[in-house]
């Protein structure tokens, strides 16, 4: 497989690598109390604080790591997608809008963090930039599992995108129904819409590495097919 090939498969994994990352240490850094990723929000790793809203505590230590984390996800995979051979078409506009909108949602994420303080008549716009990640995100992994042979994905991991998109599009009504109340696992029904989208992409990115990695050896695979025939 080409070079660009292999450059989309590493903006992909780095995108979902990137993103994990930033939350693993800045969840670490907060330990007075220890932050729960069950209960609480993944936006509360964002906030300086100490802020009290949505009837929790928002104190994070290491909130600019969350906030890089969340600016340069949307944008990693953004630039994988522009990347991507084998989508032409309505299905390549397709993808680079709803990658476009995952960076924007993204940048939209890092600079309004979500402590809710806004002043009353302005708008809040890190919600918008939350729904836009979580909606363009996993559909855009069910579209690229759609067209996986296109793209050079493995079947497997195409179908696993394909379920993992379709399981973050039912997580995220089921977290809307409780946001903002005190249900004590928030956390966790937030994240089974928001995690599905981060390791479609990193499956898609290591397949791509992958299917380049066994391109590269088959010139040595043919001679050899050749004497044994």
């Amino acid at each position: 497989m080409p070079a660009r090939t292999k450059t989309a498969g590493g903006l992909l994994t780095a995108g979902g690598v990137v993103y994990f990352a930033a939350e693993f240490i800045s969840a670490a850094a907060w330990t007075d109390p220890p932050y729960s990723y069950t209960y609480h929000y993944v936006s509360n790793l964002g906030v300086r604080g100490p802020v009290e809203t949505l009837h929790q505590v928002m104190n994070s230590p290491l909130a600019w790591v969350m906030n890089t984390g969340f600016f340069l996800f949307g944008i990693l995979i953004a630039l994988g997608v522009l990347m991507l051979r084998g989508l032409h078409g309505w299905r390549r506009g397709v993808s680079l809008t709803l990658g476009l909108l995952m960076a924007i949602g993204g940048v939209l994420l890092a600079l309004n963090p979500g402590g809710g303080q806004e002043a009353a008549g302005q708008i809040d716009y890190h919600p918008i930039g939350a729904l836009a990640s979580i909606v363009s995100g996993n559909v855009l992994a069910v579209l690229m599992g759609r067209q996986h042979s296109a793209l050079g994905v493995s079947r497997r991991v195409g179908r696993s995108m394909v379920v993992l998109g379709a399981i973050g599009l039912i997580g995220l009504p089921l977290y809307l129904s409780v946001a903002g109340s005190e249900f004590g696992l928030i956390g966790l029904v937030e994240r089974v819409a928001i995690y599905p989208l981060f390791i479609g992409q990193i499956l898609a990115g290591a397949s791509l590495w992958r299917g380049r990695a066994t391109a590269a050896l088959s010139p040595r695979r043919a001679p050899e097919a050749a004497r044994t025939t």
